[in-house]
């Protein structure tokens, strides 16, 4: 689990990094969005990558646990 939380981190700091050369090498204009926008951005990202990270960790889940196992799996005893 302390790997997940590095990993996490150490991904948060490197978009935060990209983003902060972005900014320094645009300027100070906002990437041409206004304050709204960039927050909107930032919670897509955010929002959008948790969605992504959700359904992987439920995948895994089910694939170590033997939900799924049985999918697919014809039983001739039943109707």
């Amino acid at each position: 689990m302390r790997w997940l939380l590095v990993y996490a981190g150490t991904c948060t700091l490197l978009v935060g990094v990209a983003f902060g050369a972005l900014w320094a090498f645009e300027g100070d204009d906002g990437f041409g969005l206004s304050l709204h926008g960039i927050i909107a951005l930032i919670l897509a990202i955010v929002l959008t990558s948790a969605v992504g990270i959700g359904l992987m960790a439920l995948l895994f889940h089910s694939s170590r646990s033997g939900h799924d196992d049985e999918v697919g799996v014809f039983d001739e005893n039943d109707d």
